[in-house]
């Protein structure tokens, strides 16, 4: 390769990770006002100057509120996914890679900013019901559709016997969210320790196994 054709590879590369950084900074200005000031709130203005950029540039990447609230829980939900769909092309350890899924999912939803986030779309629900449909396939269906991928695939391996894959993913998230869950968003409880967490998940993945386990 020549040495003029580096020149413009690498401004391209240069303007792709400020675009990916202005982007970034959009997400974090909008989730810092959002749960500061509610959803209805807050206007197009008021997140361009927090994040900050232009009233052009925000347009340029979002089209509206809703787009950029689809993109924050998308980014909360983006170790979790990242996690998940790795896992469905390799199979493994079923007992290893179910505790991956727990840990990273425990991590999202007992996060601070993901609990806030669950109370302001609650709160902002009633009042703009497509905030609640929004929310729940920018991450919580994705993730539900990958883990349901995963079980599928370590079910035709005869690793696990399944036969309801779809309930089956559900029933896993539930478990690890419990009656906990419900508990730090009303604020009598705090989040668990990453010690409580793991107490957690073991017993949960272990309860989770001995229904799906081929008998030896």
């Amino acid at each position: 390769m020549s040495a003029s054709l580096y020149i413009p590879l690498a401004n391209h590369i240069m303007e792709a990770g400020l675009s990916h950084s202005k982007r970034q900074s959009i997400i974090k200005g909008a989730t810092a006002m959002f749960l500061s000031h509610g959803f209805n709130a807050v206007s197009m203005d008021k997140i361009a100057q927090a994040a900050p950029v232009s009233k052009a540039t925000l347009y340029k990447y979002f089209d509206s509120k809703h787009d950029l609230l689809a993109a924050v829980i998308n980014e909360l939900c983006t170790s979790l996914l990242q996690v998940m769909d790795e896992l469905v092309i390799d199979s493994g350890n079923v007992e290893n890679n179910l505790k991956t899924i727990a840990s990273a999912f425990i991590d999202l939803i007992f996060a601070e900013e993901s609990l806030a986030i669950y109370r302001l779309v609650i709160a902002e629900c009633y009042v703009f019901p497509e905030l609640g449909r929004l929310v729940y396939e920018s991450g919580p269906k994705n993730a539900l559709t990958l883990l349901e991928l995963y079980l599928e695939n370590v079910n035709r391996r005869k690793q696990v016997n399944i036969p309801n894959t779809g309930f089956a993913a559900d029933a896993f998230f539930s478990l690890l969210k419990g009656d906990l869950h419900f508990q730090c968003l009303l604020g009598i409880k705090a989040p668990p320790s990453a010690e409580e967490k793991t107490v957690l998940i073991n017993q949960v993945v272990s309860l989770y196994l001995q229904g799906f386990t081929y008998e030896h």
